[in-house]
């Protein structure tokens, strides 16, 4: 009798895996380094491990699945092509290689698409068929659900909403692109923007609240009252605006939900990311959809590898 359902979720630093029923509850979890200055056979090995540990006490036979989310891109058979996080990662097919050692069916996604699949099954878009899920923190990625399916493209690349093009000159993407989103608005963005102004002289506190100047600590000295953090959360909400209104208008979901680090400045950020869209869409009847901060968190790439596998499941 199946009993249960098993998320993998590779973003960052940690490879993470979950266990949960098949409503959701959450059973069992591990956390391992993914050292993946290790290469990709490795990474494979402990994916493995972190696995193995949430399986304890647990028949293989009783999981329906696994469901794994990783940077991509990544294409139809679990394969990630030059992932900036995954060093030496080789000609690995994820699905294979993790249905060869467990004998489950496995399914495989991009982490952010994922994110969307599972704020949409879990989450705080359980209500809505139409959805966009953004996540802002060290890039800027999403996931979009259309009619209730999670809308992947030609071959599996769709929804890398962090690299549309705002500005033809503006700064360069870590994708090498000049003015995309993620180089306007992402948490290191923001941080190069803090660093400049306080070379220029501005006054701020943000230098007290960490050993460098990162997004983070922008962000927590916005939440603390500074003037400079504030406006440099707001301009990133402004451009955070502005990409969500060429999402708006192509394809006018009901709900946006925005998750990620950068999230966590709150009304900072989502009051700006507002008013841009009330300001900049086209007609008011654009203006209806809700922007709200995402639900589950650091375990949204996680319930979308759940998430990923129970759409499969009949």
């Amino acid at each position: 009798m199946f009993r249960w359902v098993i998320g993998v979720d590779l973003g960052g630093t940690q490879i993470r895996a979950i266990r949960t029923d098949l409503g959701g509850e959450k059973m069992a979890r591990s956390q391992l380094p993914t050292e993946a200055a290790s290469g990709g056979e490795a990474v494979v090995e402990r994916i493995f491990t972190a696995i193995e540990e949430v399986l304890e006490k647990v028949e293989p036979k009783e999981v329906i699945g696994i469901g794994i989310g990783a940077p991509g891109p990544m294409d139809g058979d679990g394969r990630i092509y030059d992932p900036p996080n995954l060093t030496e990662w080789g000609d690995i097919s994820l699905t294979e290689r993790i249905h060869e050692r467990f004998d489950r069916p496995t399914f495989a996604g991009n982490d952010a698409n994922l994110a969307a699949l599972g704020e949409h099954r879990f989450g705080a878009g359980q209500d809505v068929d139409d959805l966009v899920y953004m996540t802002v923190s060290t890039g800027i990625g999403g996931g979009i659900i259309s009619g209730g399916r999670l809308l992947l493209g030609a071959r599996g690349y769709a929804a890398e909403i962090g690299h549309q093009t705002l500005i033809a000159e503006g700064p360069i993407c870590g994708c090498g692109q000049p003015g995309h989103l993620e180089a306007l608005a992402s948490g290191p963005s923001i941080a190069r923007n803090a660093v400049q102004r306080l070379a220029e002289g501005a006054s701020s506190t943000i230098a007290d609240f960490g050993h460098e100047i990162t997004g983070k600590s922008v962000t927590e000295a916005a939440k603390a009252g500074d003037e400079l953090a504030q406006e440099l959360i707001a301009k990133a909400g402004f451009y955070i605006g502005l990409g969500l209104v060429n999402l708006i208008h192509i394809l006018e979901p009901q709900r946006i939900l925005i998750g990620g680090g950068v999230s966590q400045a709150g009304d900072l950020l989502f009051e700006p990311i507002r008013e841009t869209v009330l300001q900049h869409v086209m007609s008011p009847i654009y203006r209806e959809v809700e922007i709200q901060p995402a639900a589950l968190g650091a375990d949204v790439g996680l319930m979308g590898g759940v998430a990923l596998v129970l759409t499969h499941h009949k």
